[in-house]
C-alpha cells in the first residue's frame, strides 16, 4: 500500500487530499476538490473503492458528488453525527472500518475542530483531519474546548510511530508559534532546522510522525512542565481543558497578528 498526498485548494485553504492505494484499488481521505483526484485515478488505472470523511467542512467534502459520479460503486464513510446525504456508513469511536483485508481502520471520536470530527486510524498510520496538524491544531469551528482538549488527550495517547497524515499544509507557521512558546525545546529547535515544504508538490510519504509531534506540538505539550508555567502566568488553572483553551487563544491572537 502506498499513500500519497494530493495538493488541494492551493489558493485558500492549503490542502492536502490523502489517496491510500495499491496496484488495483484506492481509498480517498477528504477529497475537498474532485478534479486531481480524478485524475490521478485514470492515470494510474485504479478502482475507487471508498471515501473516508473525517468532518463536514467543504475543503474537506466539496470534491465528492463529482467523484462519484465517476466512481458510483465507491463507499462512502463518516461521522455518524454528520448529515451529508452522501454518507453511507455513519462511523463512530470504535468503529472497524475493513476497506480490505490489508486496510482496515479503527474510528476515534474526535470533536473540537467541529461537533462531529472523528479520526482514522491503525497500527501503522493516522489520518485525524483538523483536529492536529504538523506543529499545531485547528480552530474551534463547531466543537467545544474542552471537547478538543479530551479529543487531544486521546490522540496523544496512541503510539509514537504512527505515520501522522494532516489535510493541510500550516508546518512553517505552526512551528514558528510553537518555537515562540517553547524556545529552548531542542527536538523542535532540530525539527525545525531540518523541514522543507514541499507544497503544492504532490507528497509521497507522512509529513510526520506521532510521536514528533508528540515531541514537537505545543498542543500535544500543554500540561509538559514548562510550557503549563507559562499557561499558568497567561491565566489558565491547573486543569486540562484550561490549559488548552488559553494555548489555543494564544495561537488565534498570534494568527491574527502575524
Amino acid at each position: 500500500m502506498k499513500t500519497v498526498g494530493l495538493p488541494a485548494l492551493t489558493s485558500t485553504y492549503e490542502n492536502y487530499i490523502w489517496v491510500i492505494h495499491d496496484e488495483t484499488n484506492a481509498w480517498v481521505i477528504d477529497p475537498g476538490e474532485a478534479p486531481q483526484v480524478l485524475d490521478f485515478l485514470q492515470k494510474n488505472n485504479l478502482n475507487l473503492k471508498a471515501i473516508l470523511v473525517t468532518h463536514r467542512h467543504p475543503d474537506h467534502v466539496n470534491g465528492i458528488p463529482d467523484i462519484l459520479a465517476e466512481n458510483q460503486q465507491a463507499l462512502v464513510y463518516g461521522p455518524e453525527k454528520c448529515d451529508l446525504p452522501f454518507i453511507q456508513y455513519p462511523c463512530s469511536e470504535n468503529d472497524l472500518i475493513e476497506l480490505d483485508s490489508q486496510l482496515i481502520f479503527r474510528v476515534l471520536d474526535t470533536p473540537g475542530h467541529t461537533e462531529d470530527h472523528i479520526t482514522f486510524y491503525n497500527d501503522e498510520k493516522l489520518f485525524c483531519g483538523d483536529t492536529l496538524f504538523t506543529g499545531g491544531c485547528g480552530r474551534i469551528l463547531g466543537g467545544t474546548t474542552s471537547e478538543f482538549a479530551n479529543s487531544i488527550l486521546k490522540l496523544r495517547e496512541l503510539p509514537d510511530e504512527l505515520a501522522f497524515y494532516c489535510p493541510h499544509e500550516y508546518t512553517d507557521s505552526n512551528l514558528k508559534f510553537a518555537r515562540l512558546v517553547e524556545p529552548d525545546n531542542q527536538p523542535l529547535i532540530d525539527r525545525i532546522a531540518n523541514t522543507e515544504i514541499a507544497y503544492p508538490s504532490t507528497i509521497n510519504e507522512a509529513q510526520s510522525s506521532l510521536g514528533m509531534e508528540k515531541n514537537t506540538n505545543p498542543f500535544l505539550r500543554f500540561d509538559t512542565p514548562d510550557l503549563k508555567a507559562k499557561l499558568l502566568d497567561r491565566g489558565a488553572t491547573d486543569d486540562p481543558v484550561s490549559l488548552f483553551t488559553t494555548l489555543r487563544n494564544w495561537k488565534d491572537q498570534w494568527d491574527h497578528q502575524n
